[in-house]
């Protein structure tokens, strides 16, 4: 019983501690200290003031945004046609076509970068369109990978019966399918937008000169020294993932909350 308190206090120091070292580092958006950022020189707004007036900043989170979100809404759409697909084939088929798609995932970034940057020069001059076909052939596989569950456990027989009441593919499929794969294409959607957001290496290789996304602009402005108005966004953006994953989480919460209540009234009745 000791022993086992002990390992509890340890755990919630060890919490504890890492969530200091993940959590203290925004507080340095709030420094008022111009240079030496290590040491407290009081609490200031300034970054944020700057931050807004920044027009560098300002256009590369733009790109960045929609980069992403670009990226991540073509790549769903195209994992999830792709599951659908794998869905009708032979087991044999099926996984070698998920080996091929796992590719981009296994690889290592700098190498898809370097792979894409090179076809890329030899056909077309490079744009924020390579870019965007850069990350949706980076994103595609964890797609893939959040759908892909949800289609293999589809009950298809709901599907036949519907086809059979008379619903035509499209209305059958929009009713009766779309939403059993719906919380996997959210995921999937998610997931593949904050891998966008993220990236550095298959971005910086496939980008057009004087084209920024946030990675690449904090790389570039690490060398002269990062600017107060960095730390401002960076706390921002941090905030706000943040935010839709504790109300993603809430959301997964009352879903549970809501089955056991149901299970629970059942057993009820039962007895």
């Amino acid at each position: 019983m000791v022993k086992q308190k002990m390992i509890d206090t340890a755990s919630k120091i060890y919490l504890i501690f890492a969530l200091i070292l993940l959590y203290l580092p925004i507080l340095i958006s709030f420094n008022a200290s111009p240079r030496n950022k290590a040491v407290w020189g009081g609490f200031s707004l300034e970054g944020y003031g700057k931050l807004l007036h920044n027009d560098v900043i300002m256009q590369a989170l733009g790109t960045t945004i929609l980069l992403a979100a670009g990226a991540a809404l073509v790549s769903t759409i195209l994992g999830t046609m792709a599951c659908i697909g794998m869905l009708g084939m032979k087991k044999r088929s099926r996984t070698w076509l998920m080996g091929l798609t796992n590719i981009p995932m296994l690889n290592a970034d700098i190498v898809t970068g370097v792979a894409l940057m090179l076809l890329f020069s030899r056909f077309v001059d490079l744009s924020f369109w390579t870019m965007l076909i850069a990350h949706i052939t980076l994103i595609i596989p964890y797609v893939v990978l959040c759908v892909q569950p949800k289609v293999m456990h589809l009950n298809t027989s709901m599907y036949e019966a519907a086809l059979d009441l008379g619903a035509s593919p499209v209305y059958a499929f929009w009713k009766v399918v779309l939403p059993e794969l719906v919380p996997g294409i959210v995921a999937g959607f998610m997931l593949s937008f904050t891998m966008s957001l993220d990236d550095f290496s298959v971005t910086y290789f496939t980008k057009a000169p004087g084209i920024h996304t946030m990675s690449t602009m904090i790389n570039a402005e690490y060398r002269k020294g990062i600017q107060t108005e960095l730390y401002a966004l960076s706390t921002i953006v941090f905030a706000l993932v943040l935010l839709v994953l504790f109300l993603m989480n809430r959301k997964a919460w009352q879903s549970v909350g809501s089955v056991r209540g149901r299970k629970g009234g059942r057993q009820r009745e039962k007895a």
